[in-house]
Formats: structure tokens, C-alpha cells, sequence
């Protein structure tokens, strides 16, 4: 091969690439326009005041394509598919209780992006920031609003697999004071100290006393609902193969999402009630996988994000094991109470 040959070859191969390298940017850039662009069909989202406090209001990450994506938009429990008041505060996870809130944002970057967590008021104006060492998963807020804690991925994506880290904190909102990761309590089991150099935690959920909380603890190839307390800094194990735990109003179950054999190795779950004092388990009626920490909307109803066309949608089902779970509002994600 003659050496103007090698040249026009590589000459070549540098167009198709340089093609390729454009028609990827164009595409990329085309798709973001598109989710700039509010869909035909898709729910009425319109800018205003949203607050942290009142009765009868769901609020919620808004994962509908337009001008109003990722912020937490509000609209009355009793309609949670009707119209949307967009608030301007964009997270990637939220929850809020007695009027504070938490905020699980992205920071985009020159190189990478970075993640952080924001402490907000009832207006929606922040309090406090905090770095967060990963990609943002949970995120929870006491019921007296005095406390908050956050899941981040450090190592791996999914919940799903087995290779993965997480990193769990908590922040007293009140004084700012954090505790950077579960992993410096001390875990008890059966009444002894339990030591291991693999344990993760996620999935905080917190009780009305502002000491007791539960969360999800991973060792060993198993997990297992852990009951915190908050001032002497330990964690006891009470019940195998619970993730994600959620406490009911009146501080008696956790919902919760249990992975059950035969099931496909990247969809493992199915949702559960676990009774507290008797530790009775009892089977939802929702069929699907649910990868998500459910919300109580009341002491009969868990509510859960499946899968959807803009990312995900909302469902709720009695907590009961009766009925079936049914969708109640598209498009949306991280759905929290007022009231």
C-alpha cells in the first residue's frame, strides 16, 4: 500500500469519526431540547408558590418533559394527577416533614458532576448544604422535622446486585450537627456486638421521639432491618431480608421491599407490611418488582414509584394485602405528604 493511500485511509476513517462524533452531539443536544419541550397529553405544570406546610397537599420530584423538570411541584392529595404548581427548586430526590425539607441535587461540573444535599425551610429557601459522596438514592425527613437523612452511592449504581457501596447520614436540622455514616454506630445482634468490614446502610426511616429510627443494614450477602438510636449510637437487628423500610403514621409497621427467589436477579423485589410487635409479614397486592422506598400516605395506603415513560410514575395499594395497586399520578418520583 502506497504511503498516499495510508493517507487518504486515514483521512477517511478521521470523517467517519468526526460524523459519528457530531451526529452523537447533535442527537444528544436534540434530545435535550426535547425534554425542555413540554409534551402534548402530559400533565398542566405552571409555575408558583409552593411551601413545606399545610393539609391536603403531595408534593414531588415532577419528571414530566418541560421547562419544569426535576422540580418539586405540588397539587392536592385527594387529585394527585390534576395540575402542578412548580416551585423552581430542582432535586434528584426530596421528602419533607413539619414544614422542612430535603433536597438531593446534582452539581454539574466542567468535568464531572458532584452532588450535595440542601436543608430547606417551609419556603423552599435553603438552610444548610452538605456534600454527598455519591449518586443520591434516599432521602428521608423526621415527622418533627428535626432530622434528615440521605443515601448516596459510592460504589456501583443498583440496588439490585451485590457490588455496590452506599453511604448513609444523618443531620440534626436544628443545629446543623451531622453524622456522616451509619457505619460508625455500633451494631448489636442478639445481644452482641457484631463486627464486619462490609457493611452498608440505606434506607432511613424515622420514628416520632427524634431518637429512634430503622434502617436497612447489608452483610454478609443478606440484609436486615436495624432499629438506630440515636443517642448511644447503635444499631440492633430484628428482622432478615428487609430493604428500604418505611414507618407507618402510628409507628406499628414498616413497608418495606423484600427480595424473594425465583424471581429475575435484576427485579428481585416484591412490597411487604412487616408488623412490628409480632413480626408477621404480610405480601402486597402489587405484582411488580418496586426498586423504591415506599411512602405511607395514611395508615392504609402505601404509595411506591414503578417505571414510566418520563422516568417514573407513582401507584398506591392498600397496606393490608387486599385490593391492587393502582397508578395515581405519571411522571413523578420522591412523593411526600403535608398534614
Amino acid at each position: 500500500m502506497t504511503v498516499r493511500n495510508r493517507v487518504l485511509i486515514l483521512v477517511a476513517a478521521v470523517a467517519v469519526l468526526t460524523a459519528v462524533g457530531l451526529a452523537s452531539v447533535l442527537h444528544a443536544s436534540a434530545r435535550a431540547d426535547r425534554r425542555d419541550q413540554a409534551q402534548a397529553g402530559g400533565p398542566r405544570v405552571t409555575p408558583g408558590t409552593v411551601t413545606l406546610t399545610g393539609h391536603g397537599r403531595m408534593e414531588f420530584r415532577n419528571m414530566a418533559w418541560g421547562p419544569h423538570r426535576d422540580e418539586i411541584v405540588s397539587v392536592p392529595a385527594s387529585d394527585p394527577s390534576g395540575p402542578r404548581t412548580a416551585s423552581g427548586v430542582k432535586c434528584l430526590r426530596f421528602y419533607s416533614a413539619s414544614g422542612t425539607g430535603v433536597c438531593l441535587q446534582s452539581v454539574h461540573g466542567p468535568v464531572s458532576d458532584t452532588y450535595r444535599a440542601l436543608i430547606l425551610d417551609a419556603r423552599l429557601h435553603t438552610r444548610a448544604r452538605y456534600d454527598v459522596p455519591g449518586i443520591p438514592s434516599r432521602a428521608r425527613v423526621s415527622p418533627t422535622g428535626h432530622y434528615a437523612a440521605w443515601t448516596a452511592f459510592v460504589g456501583g449504581d443498583s440496588y439490585a446486585g451485590t457490588n455496590f457501596s452506599t453511604r448513609t447520614a444523618i443531620v440534626d436540622t436544628r443545629t446543623g450537627r451531622l453524622i456522616p455514616t451509619l457505619e460508625a454506630f455500633r451494631i448489636l445482634e442478639d445481644g452482641h456486638v457484631y463486627h464486619s468490614a462490609d457493611v452498608n446502610f440505606w434506607g432511613v426511616t424515622f420514628a416520632s421521639d427524634d431518637n429512634t429510627f430503622y434502617a436497612t443494614l447489608a452483610t454478609k450477602g443478606g440484609t436486615y432491618l436495624v432499629r438506630g438510636d440515636l443517642r448511644t449510637r447503635t444499631l440492633t437487628t430484628l428482622h432478615p431480608n428487609v430493604e428500604c423500610p418505611s414507618l407507618s403514621p402510628d409507628g406499628t409497621r414498616i413497608a418495606y421491599k423484600k427480595r424473594v427467589k425465583g424471581l429475575p436477579k435484576d427485579a428481585p423485589w416484591r412490597l411487604y407490611v412487616l408488623n412490628l410487635k409480632t413480626m408477621r409479614e404480610t405480601p402486597l397486592a402489587e405484582t411488580r418488582s418496586v426498586d423504591d422506598q415506599a411512602v405511607w400516605k395514611d395508615v392504609h395506603t402505601i404509595v411506591y414509584a414503578l417505571p414510566g415513560d418520563y422516568g417514573a410514575d407513582l401507584y398506591e395499594v392498600p397496606a393490608d394485602g387486599t385490593g391492587k395497586g393502582r397508578r395515581i399520578s405519571s411522571a413523578a418520583v420522591s412523593p411526600a405528604y403535608l398534614g
